[in-house]
């Protein structure tokens, strides 16, 4: 009998050495899950913890894990990973100063992003303001150069009547002649003044927004100098756990799993910057992301 227990015990552990080469995310497994599913190679694990303060509840962060490794089955028609509240490998989501930081960093990004806004509106509102200006302007070119035909021709009238007294009106028609002519260039000279009113208030909006411009750039420049892309210190996979520091949202939480997963599976970091297992999150497609051969590869190569 103690015979056939050690031969037992001497085949199952060739069969387990045998297992964990070729799959190496069994090692992670418990002894008792691999005597109990001696012929399953998925890799187990659960949701240990979630910091209430990132406002996810345990069951929608085990969705969303399930989501991360949907991204691996689809990505090469293999089934690694199930979920099991019993298992192993557990994953822990701790909310700490990077996540505080990441906050800090989508506020900051919201607040540049209503800076911008009101930046556009502004100058949209700038722009149609100078064509009003411009066509005020065309407008006042054009009376005063029916004004000028006006003096002309009331000086040419003045003259001719010199000349030839007896065939122009008397006196009265010259002098009412004089006062429109008066109240004309009183008129343009009033629509004028404010034309310059409206100039010198254009211009001391364009300053504005000149000042506005320079403090949106500036802000700019403080947010990628101080938000700068990052490795994956987000998420860290220490052979036995996962944890998770920082996520901007659930398409980013799914994908720092996944990529987690992928520790998990044996995988190094990869040189493609929009594969997954790149170390530093930024041309990935968060929301729609699909694996690339560079992930492929390293599975292939592990």
């Amino acid at each position: 009998m103690k015979f056939i227990f050690l031969a037992v015990l001497v085949l199952f552990l060739l069969w387990s050495g045998y297992q964990t080469r070729q799959h190496p995310q069994l090692k992670f497994n418990s002894l008792t899950d691999r005597i109990a599913n001696p012929l399953d190679t998925r890799l187990r694990y659960r949701i240990a913890e979630v910091d209430p303060r990132f406002k996810l509840s345990i069951e929608q962060v085990k969705s969303i894990s399930q989501q991360a490794t949907q991204i691996w089955q689809d990505g090469t028609g293999q089934d690694y990973f199930v979920y099991d509240p019993n298992a192993q490998l557990a994953i822990h989501l701790i909310y700490d100063e990077r996540q505080i930081e990441s906050e800090q960093r989508r506020e900051h990004l919201s607040q540049l992003a209503s800076n911008q806004q009101h930046w556009q509106e502004k100058k949209q509102q700038l722009d149609q303001i100078e064509q009003e200006i411009m066509r005020s302007k065309q407008f006042l070119d054009l009376k005063q150069q029916q004004l000028n035909q006006q003096i002309q021709h009331y000086n040419q009238e003045q003259q001719n009547a010199r000349q030839h007294p007896s065939s122009f009106a008397n006196s009265d028609y010259f002098q009412q002649r004089q006062r429109d002519l008066e109240q004309n260039v009183q008129t343009l000279q009033q629509e004028i003044n404010q034309y310059n009113q409206k100039i010198a208030q254009l211009n001391q909006q364009v300053d504005e927004l000149n000042t506005l411009d320079q403090q949106l750039n500036a802000s700019v420049s403080q947010y990628k100098q101080r938000f700068k892309p990052h490795l994956f210190h987000k998420g860290l996979f220490n052979g036995k756990q996962i944890f998770i520091y920082e996520f901007e949202s659930e398409d980013d939480l799914r994908l720092t799993l996944a990529h987690e997963f992928g520790h998990a599976l044996g995988l190094a970091h990869a040189e493609d910057a929009q594969a997954l297992m790149y170390p530093i999150m930024k041309e990935q497609n968060a929301a729609h992301f699909r694996l690339t051969q560079a992930d492929r590869a390293l599975l292939q190569s592990r």
